[in-house]
């Protein structure tokens, strides 16, 4: 399984957190640093059963500097999946990513009744 996570996000060390207290082996990416290509970011996003809106952080600086909010809808799944794939910072994150499923963001129910 893989996280792709940004240490500094709360959310982020909670998600952590609660992985290691159930003992769940992963593989931790820096978001910021190694951010999901396109390719990767097409895949989990076919994978995931998702809207793509998902996998934005809107809550991000980065997502309201662009004004994603209005842009979004006006945008193609390529052109979006592209964009996501420019910076980490637009990622919804923890993005967890395993053989069957993935989630974004850090909801301790789904995580449970998804992973354990």
């Amino acid at each position: 399984m893989l996280v792709l996570v940004y240490r500094k996000c709360t959310t982020c060390q909670k998600a952590l957190k609660w992985l290691e207290e159930h003992q769940i082996a992963f593989d931790e990416r820096p978001i910021a640093e190694q951010n999901p290509t396109y390719q990767e970011l097409k895949e989990w996003y076919a994978k995931s059963g998702l809207p793509l809106k998902k996998f934005f952080n809107t809550s991000g600086l980065l997502y309201k500097e662009l004004h994603l909010k209005e842009k979004l809808p006006e945008m193609t799944e390529e052109e979006q999946l592209a964009l996501l794939a420019t910076n980490g910072m637009l990622v919804k994150r923890p993005l967890v990513v395993g053989r069957d499923f993935v989630l974004t963001g850090f909801k301790e129910k789904e995580w449970a009744d998804t992973i354990i």
